[in-house]
């Protein structure tokens, strides 16, 4: 089983209050072969030292890279053009892993070309488990799939495509409706746990929600009245939680 190679990228910004978790869930993986790839955006706080103090204990194929970057997605694109892996898989520095989610990735892997091996995410809110679910892919047109489960062939983002930096939060929808509609790429579910996720960030914002929105009507999958809806619903909602 260790004769394939996984690659796990973490962005991070100042995340010293969250990515001791996510560092140990890496730490703690019973699949071994594992390259790990850490985006820093530069960090000002103790992120860099948490890193640091974890050094030791994290896959020896380790590469840190801290620098000023354009936003998250950014970051995710220099991970995936650093990843040498055959599957990447993208943990952000507030979620983590269970610590059977790489082995469960690779037992599922069908060996496709193109293929996104995907799960189920367990969501938290303020420190309680809220939900845990699973979006099948074949209503990827109506609602984006546990993307923080996500592991994608190397060749998946090379052939199809990286994440698109015009977007603040919801560049991983359009990258995962691009494969979808490519017609080539393979969706595997795994029917267990892989990430664990906390609410409150930029992709469960209101931003995400109308950013969402466009995608869906550029593409046709909603119409032009449905849309402005749902852009005049989110306005709204955004207004009265700022009074």
């Amino acid at each position: 089983m260790c004769e394939l190679l996984v690659s796990v990228i973490t962005p991070c910004y100042n995340s010293g209050s969250t990515i001791e978790k996510t560092l140990e869930c890496i730490e703690n993986q019973t699949y071994k072969n594992v390259e790990y790839i850490i985006i820093d955006g530069g960090s000002t706080d103790d992120t860099l030292k948490i890193i640091e103090r974890h050094k030791s204990r994290l896959p020896k194929n380790l590469t840190l890279v801290s620098e000023k970057d354009n936003g998250i997605y950014d970051a995710m694109n220099k991970g995936v053009r650093l990843a040498k892996g055959k599957l990447i898989g993208i943990v952000n520095s507030d979620d983590w892993y269970e610590n059977d989610t790489v082995e469960q990735v690779v037992e599922h892997y069908a060996n496709n070309q193109y293929e996104v091996v995907y799960g189920m995410q367990r969501n938290f809110l303020r420190e309680k488990e809220k939900a845990v679910f699973l979006y099948h892919h074949d209503f990827l047109p109506e609602q984006m799939i546990t993307h923080p489960t996500c592991f994608v062939t190397a060749d998946t983002y090379r052939d199809f495509g990286v994440f698109d930096t015009n977007y603040r939060s919801a560049a991983d929808y359009d990258l995962m409706l691009r494969f979808y509609e490519s017609g080539k790429v393979v969706f595997t579910p795994v029917m267990r746990i892989l990430s664990n996720f906390r609410l409150g960030g930029m992709s469960g914002s209101q931003t995400g929600v109308r950013e969402n929105a466009c995608i869906r009507y550029r593409r046709g999958y909603i119409s032009k009245k449905r849309y402005h809806f749902v852009m005049f619903k989110s306005c709204l909602y955004q207004w009265i939680h700022r009074k």
